[in-house]
């Protein structure tokens, strides 16, 4: 188990060491409230756009479900007759020039992985750039474009927002509820109050606390061909090799068990580099992983190897609650 596995672990069981920590999270705690507090008082510049942007963040570290959320809201809006963009950070990208178009034929190298799935999948016009805000104002002088995605960015207060969806993972929750790097907060908790929604990845219905959504998985792909087969190709007992390298590799490998399969799990880092040597693995098996990792696999992938895709399914509360607020939102800038 590495370091960084390690402090997750920390993080979300306890342990007595991170109580050396608190010099550091009061510190960050320190930056991250001023940084804030700035932000609200106007003392720091803010590009707003003239469409409405939508913020679709963490308060901690580690995957929540993001992306398939974010292709919820792509569908969703264009279901509406709205023409949609995204903008990303595109972590681990390393593109020619920022701001960075991102196509379906380029290398999750070039892109990023989360990206380029989006494009991928969606074909939604995305832009990459750390500055967020200089990449909506590409993005606007690229496309016609009636509203936009910002993927994460909860922190990046360059960019002015109309609405801040949180994800939380239902099953770890807030972990120990402190900041970095004594917990896996990136904000306090008390940041949760001024969100507009929170959803709940992992819980099948609604709370106080805030929405609930789940991941559903629709179908195996064949990262080698894109050939799409149904769940029950593989039989109930099914032994397979498990690849994730997302932010919570064990809600992939306990999605892979709910469907009564044996995964023979290998977690990776999180936007983890993949060759053909490090996928090999004994005994000879299907392999099978997150359609994240299939983006930086194809050109080495084999005929066995498949991913998963899911779909996210907000509850219907929620999907509810955004038609009222897009109506609010579009109504607000005509």
């Amino acid at each position: 188990m590495g370091l960084a596995e390690r402090l997750v672990n920390a993080w979300y069981q306890g342990h007595p060491a991170l109580l050396l920590l608190r010099p550091l999270e009061w510190l960050y705690r320190a930056v991250v409230q001023r940084k804030r507090q700035r932000f609200l008082a106007g003392q720091s510049p803010s590009y707003r756009a003239p469409v409405p942007v939508i913020v679709v963040g963490n308060i901690t570290v580690g995957g929540t479900g993001k992306t398939p959320l974010i292709l919820y809201l792509i569908e969703h809006c264009r279901a509406r007759g709205l023409r949609v963009g995204v903008v990303s950070r595109g972590y681990g990208a390393q593109p020619p020039s920022l701001p960075w178009r991102v196509t379906a034929e380029q290398s999750a190298d070039e892109a990023g992985d989360e990206p380029l799935l989006l494009v991928q999948r969606s074909g939604v016009a995305l832009m990459i750039d750390p500055d967020r805000a200089r990449a909506v104002q590409a993005l606007l002088s690229a496309e016609p474009l009636d509203l936009i995605l910002c993927d994460d960015g909860l922190q990046h207060y360059r960019l002015a927002r109309d609405l801040e969806l949180v994800l939380i993972d239902a099953v770890r929750g807030l972990g120990n509820r402190r900041c970095l790097p004594a917990g896996p907060l990136r904000e306090p908790q008390a940041r949760l109050q001024s969100v507009d929604a929170v959803l709940f990845n992992g819980a099948s219905t609604d709370s106080t606390e805030g929405f609930g959504f789940t991941l559903q998985p629709t179908a195996l792909v064949n990262v080698a061909s894109g050939e799409r087969q149904p769940l029950d190709v593989f039989a109930p007992g099914q032994a397979v090799h498990a690849v994730a390298g997302i932010g919570n590799p064990q809600r992939f490998f306990r999605t892979l068990e709910a469907l009564n399969w044996r995964p023979i799990a290998h977690a990776f880092a999180d936007h983890a580099t993949y060759s053909a040597a490090n996928l090999d693995f004994s005994p000879s098996l299907p392999l099978l992983m997150t359609e994240k990792d299939a983006v930086k696999c194809r050109a080495f992938a084999q005929p066995d190897w498949w991913y998963l895709a899911v779909d996210a399914r907000p509850s219907p509360a929620f999907s509810a609650w955004l038609d009222g607020q897009l109506d609010a939102l579009l109504a607000a800038r005509h």
